[in-house]
């Protein structure tokens, strides 16, 4: 059963547009357990959520870590099952952090099959806004897609909220988030490196802290996510309290 707070509306065609999957992706998915089953409607027609579609989404990133289908279906067994869209979207943008930069050239088709759905001008104009996609030069089209924004993007198309603002919230979270990554980055150098490394140009060491470097990443990003998040909510509860 879903676990969203919003009333499950998708039928499985729907929802594999939306996730730029097929169909028997789907069914074969549910049968392995790794999607919950479709809330039943009238005529016994499943009807799925935004949930499913962040576990989709969720599953879709696993896999370009290079993690096999029984990898996954272990990972996803240790999450708690009722798990919320949000919470699923802020999971699987921890996991997505974890991977190296990726993008990927992509014709019109294969941007709206990434996408799940048919794109308007107006759509591509927001998503190159957003930095999700640079139109390609050259007489043949395409974009340069960065995938780890593309859903990202997507779902903020249909946020009723105002393009510009959209810009302005993305401009305030790269200020911000450079100006953390600078001081993470200064502190790790100045408090943990320098002193390792004035112990001596041993290889061993330094490839140690090259290891602990790469391990720090997903830590400290986690870290981030989780302050920023109880940290917004204590911002909206006092903003929407006060009015």
């Amino acid at each position: 059963m879903a676990t969203g707070t919003e009333e499950p509306t998708l039928t499985v065609d729907e929802l594999a547009a939306r996730a730029g999957v097929t169909v028997r992706t789907i069914r074969f998915y549910s049968t392995r357990g790794l999607l919950p089953p479709p809330v039943i409607g009238p005529r016994r027609v499943g009807h799925y959520g935004r949930d499913h579609l962040s576990r989709l989404a969720l599953i879709e990133e696993l896999q370009h870590l290079g993690m096999t289908l029984a990898a996954i279906e272990r990972y996803l067994e240790r999450l708690p099952p009722d798990l919320s869209a949000q919470d699923l979207a802020i999971h699987r943008a921890l996991v997505a952090s974890w991977a190296p930069d990726s993008a990927e050239d992509a014709t019109r088709a294969e941007l709206e099959r990434r996408a799940g759905r048919a794109l308007s001008e107006e759509d591509i104009d927001r998503l190159a806004a957003m930095g999700v996609l640079v139109r390609a030069d050259g007489p043949d089209g395409g974009y340069r897609l960065d995938l780890g924004l593309l859903r990202l993007g997507v779902e903020l198309l249909d946020v009723p909220i105002p393009h510009e603002t959209i810009l302005a919230a993305r401009t305030v979270l790269l200020e911000h988030t450079r100006e953390a990554a600078y001081e993470l980055t200064r502190l790790f150098r100045d408090e943990v490196w320098t002193p390792y490394r004035n112990q001596g140009s041993d290889p061993e060491h330094v490839a140690a802290m090259k290891s602990l470097s790469a391990h720090m990443q997903p830590l400290v990003v986690q870290a981030l996510v989780t302050a920023f998040q109880r940290s917004l909510k204590e911002e909206l509860r006092a903003a929407f309290q006060a009015e």
